[in-house]
């Protein structure tokens, strides 16, 4: 399927991590010009971006636009990983309030400073990766920073509607190079990087009109029921 991505052009926030960098290779693949944005800018194709700093993502927005004029496509997979975070302080405000720092407030950064972008441009497509502890309870700290990234991209979607612009969640659960098919109760199903990628690719691409929406990848967690 030809997803129309050629010449697009796509920012990935985190573009050097574990999934992004994936995310990145495979846009590439469908023809899209990728700009990698971390916090330390590496090569032509790179700019550098801390979501935690407004005058660090305001200045990397404009940087993309002065060289590319457009940001077509934005993917956000920045965030400190679930294992820097100290599960004895799983309760802990000033851990809670730093990790949706870290993740949903970053990702609101980086969306509020090119959205209206491509409000303008009259088509746009953003994509944050978050997780499926945003199911889950027992941990105060993933369920929150991951609940938050998606309400925070719900309303984003709701304010861009008929605009041309869409915004989407994915939620993997447990990432692995060789994910096994099986999904245990209480789980979500397991995701390679690629697999995401692959979702993430397709909901960046004109082929999708999905927004608005929480994916969950691979299976979303076997024995909940939410209407």
């Amino acid at each position: 399927m030809d997803l129309h991505l050629h010449d697009r052009v796509a920012l990935v926030v985190g573009g050097r991590g574990t999934i992004g960098s994936v995310v990145a290779e495979t846009l590439r693949r469908e023809g899209a010009r990728v700009v990698v944005a971390s916090r330390s800018a590496d090569g032509d194709d790179a700019v550098a971006l801390d979501t935690a700093s407004q005058e660090s993502v305001d200045a990397a927005v404009a940087r993309v636009l002065e060289q590319h004029g457009r940001i077509d496509v934005l993917v956000v997979t920045a965030a400190p990983a679930a294992g820097t975070l100290d599960p004895d302080r799983a309760s802990d405000p000033e851990q809670v309030a730093a990790a949706i720092d870290g993740k949903a407030l970053g990702f609101l950064r980086v969306a509020n400073a090119v959205l209206p972008v491509q409000r303008e441009a009259g088509w746009g497509r953003v994509v944050v990766v978050s997780g499926q502890n945003a199911y889950l309870s027992g941990n105060v700290t993933t369920s929150l920073r991951n609940a938050a990234t998606s309400i925070i991209a719900g309303n984003l979607a709701d304010q861009y509607a008929g605009t041309g612009v869409t915004v989407n969640v994915v939620n993997p659960g447990r990432v692995t190079d060789e994910p096994s098919a099986a999904v245990q109760p209480g789980a979500g199903g397991e995701s390679s990087p690629q697999q995401i990628a692959d979702l993430v690719t397709f909901l960046s691409s004109p082929r999708s009109v999905v927004s608005g929406e929480s994916v969950s990848i691979a299976h979303r967690v076997l024995g909940q029921l939410t209407i």
